[in-house]
């Protein structure tokens, strides 16, 4: 049964004054005058849209999500180990151990250390205020960094040429070069990912051209929302400039009225929308043909989590102009101010997802037509979700899993900002004594992959190489890397184009008719009775 709280949301700071709710409003059973408690209805009449967004005190320093039940997930799916034999390496127990297992990958013809893409983190404060750690964390990896969209747009020092087209932008210029300090030059690469109002101003031919970079990313939309890029704006200059820009900036920075309300502090923040783009199937492809002749060495889309007959446009659309690399992201999650009703209430569940793509994948298959590879993303944080969705890729035609990378973004923010927070309590020795005592006080105790970096970048490590970067290499590395090994030594599996259908088993009936894997109790019952047969 899938479960939303209808009236009171940690997301928008709204509480209800009793527990026992109505389940279809979420509104109190008794709702009386006297109540001082903001529930989402009473704090809409104060605030109105505002409660449509997470709260928009933490703007900059949080991300969102869904906290919706949508009655289907990773955790209805259970993986089946092994005990006989080896597949990718020799079936000798000192040889087939779990730190042999190759987790390395290639998504849309990138090399990755491990199978995992940073989506489209752009114009949100959030992506700006951690994106030394991410940008470094990544490279250092040997994973895929993706710049988002409205970089450019939403920078005061981009410089417009007459014709309103980019010739420089500091922002832009800084998040590519941040990527390459520590890059391997082989492994993982930095994508700029473009919407409507980049592609109006040449942000694709500024980057290829001026910056060296190989890999163009359009973007359809994301599982969060799909209503475009939105960012809040506390700054009224900056408000004037988005809007003479041709962004979408609301309440009007122009009108006196709201100037005036502005500065009375009645509201603190505009809002920045961005555009939708209008796929259509002609010009999509005649555009990905444009940016390979201007140089592009490998194009992308991504796209969001629409009804099934968009998931099947997106499909045909990437095959007939032979997209590199394929990102579908699930409903539930985002990095800035998505609408949280969105959030819960849009799009379709990731699981779910998953099972329409692939039937896409097979019909495209068997019609010969050309599949590009497949990353997803939807409210992926451990190594588990991972192992569960590249396995429910691999269709048993031949062709290994079609999943190449996992997408992840909230959960590496969540790295780099933990890390980051806690080093400033490092700062002036406000780190919490139950901590201090299991790990030290200091950065330089804290993190279990710093002896292996400072053997490879000495002194670099907590300066050049800052500790929250030192954090999210940890957590991509150390964690996710070692789990997704230990994982898939279980199933004896030691390559990940050997991670099938077969590694896994639904666990309720609903998982196990939306995704074609058979319930546990059903799993294998013909070589369990073949085995018996002596």
């Amino acid at each position: 049964m899938t479960t939303s709280i209808e009236n009171a949301r940690s997301t928008s700071g709204t509480h209800t004054r009793v527990r026992d709710v109505l389940p279809m409003s979420g509104m109190c059973p008794l709702c009386i005058r006297e109540c001082n408690v903001l529930c989402e209805i009473s704090k809409s009449a104060f605030r109105g849209r505002e409660v449509l967004y997470p709260d928009s005190d933490y703007f900059g320093r949080s991300t969102a999500s869904a906290n919706k039940d949508f009655g289907i997930g990773w955790g209805d799916l259970q993986i089946m180990v092994e005990a006989l034999g080896a597949e990718g390496i020799p079936a000798d127990p000192d040889q087939a151990i779990f730190p042999r297992v190759d987790i390395s990958s290639a998504a849309g013809g990138v090399p990755l250390k491990l199978p995992l893409v940073i989506p489209g983190l752009g114009s949100t404060d959030v992506a700006k205020n951690n994106w030394d750690a991410l940008s470094v964390g990544a490279a250092l990896a040997g994973v895929i960094e993706t710049i988002g969209e409205n970089v450019c747009g939403m920078d005061p020092g981009t410089k417009y040429d007459a014709a309103g087209m980019v010739e420089s932008c500091p922002d832009m210029e800084y998040r590519v070069h941040t990527y390459r300090k520590y890059w391997d030059g082989r492994h993982g690469d930095i994508v700029v990912q473009t919407n409507v109002e980049d592609q109006r101003t040449g942000v694709d031919l500024y980057v290829l051209k001026s910056l060296g970079v190989n890999v163009i990313e359009r973007k359809w939309g994301q599982g969060a929302k799909a209503i475009g890029g939105e960012v809040r704006i506390d700054d009224l200059e900056k408000a004037l400039m988005l809007k003479q820009r041709g962004y979408i900036v609301l309440p009007d920075p122009e009108d006196p009225a709201v100037q005036e309300a502005f500065r009375d502090g009645i509201f603190k923040t505009f809002e920045r929308h961005s555009r939708v783009g209008m796929p259509e199937e002609k010009s999509f492809v005649d555009d990905i043909h444009w940016l390979r002749e201007q140089g592009a060495q490998k194009v992308f889309l991504k796209t969001g989590a629409y009804n099934p007959a968009v998931v099947a446009f997106t499909l045909k659309c990437a095959s007939l102009a032979e997209i590199d690399l394929l990102t579908f992201d699930g409903s539930g999650g985002g990095t800035g101010m998505s609408p949280v009703p969105m959030m819960n209430e849009c799009s379709t569940p990731t699981v779910v997802l998953l099972a329409q793509v692939l039937d896409g994948i097979r019909i495209l298959r068997q019609r010969g037509k050309y599949i590009p590879d497949i990353c997803f993303a939807g409210g992926f944080t451990n190594e588990t979700q991972m192992f569960k969705a590249i396995a429910m890729s691999n269709l048993g035609d031949g062709n290994g899993p079609y999943i190449k990378a996992i997408g992840m973004a909230r959960a590496p923010l969540t790295a780099a900002m933990k890390a980051s927070y806690f080093c400033q309590l490092a700062s002036n020795g406000g780190v919490p004594k139950i901590f201090a005592h299991e790990y030290g006080e200091q950065p330089e105790r804290w993190f279990v992959t710093t002896p292996q970096l400072k053997a490879e970048y000495n002194d670099a490590v907590g300066h050049d190489i800052p500790w929250p970067a030192v954090g999210v290499y940890t957590y991509f590395v150390d964690r996710l890397g070692v789990g997704l090994r230990q994982l898939m030594a279980g199933c004896r599996k030691f390559s990940l184009e050997l991670i099938s259908r077969r590694d896994i088993a639904s666990l309720t009936p609903r998982a196990a008719k939306v995704t074609g894997i058979p319930l546990i109790e059903d799993a294998q019952r013909d070589l369990f009775e073949r085995i018996l047969e002596f």
